[in-house]
């Protein structure tokens, strides 16, 4: 049987680092070398991924190569957000997904809504532990 997708998103831009992003638009202008630096930032955060479905959470990244990292939705332990004061006026921040040992098993940064993607892992870990089917994610919840 198919995995329901619960939450599925990529690492936000604009929302991430509002600074970054007005310099680069300002080096358009200026010097040309602005588009190529954004075209970069975009192709960066598309091929980035963290997806949670009814059985896993998995972070993907990598352009030419990819590297997947899955973990069992029932061997979390916890799912650290964290987010300074610029992050939080934007709703983005860093997940920090821990399972046995001392080291999170992954950490994603300038992810949107990261409350959203905790209580997503949370609904998905008690539907899990339930039986129950995990409902599958609508538009407005998130994702791409």
């Amino acid at each position: 049987m198919p995995a329901t997708v619960v939450y599925e998103a990529h690492p936000a831009m604009f929302r991430a680092r509002p600074f970054l992003f007005t310099l680069f638009v300002l080096l358009i202008a200026a010097f040309g070398i602005g588009l190529l630096l954004l075209l970069y930032w975009y192709i960066q955060t598309r091929a980035t991924k963290l997806s949670v479905t009814d059985h896993d959470i998995t972070y993907e990244r990598g352009i030419l190569s990819k590297d997947r990292t899955s973990v069992a939705l029932r061997q979390v332990r916890s799912v650290r957000v964290a987010q300074g004061p610029i992050n939080r006026v934007f709703g983005v921040g860093k997940i920090e997904i821990s399972s046995t040992g001392d080291e999170p098993e992954f950490t994603v940064l300038d992810m949107p809504d990261p409350h959203e993607i905790r209580d997503a892992i949370r609904g998905a870990q008690r539907s899990e532990a339930r039986g129950e089917p995990v409902p599958p994610m609508s538009e407005e919840d998130g994702g791409s």
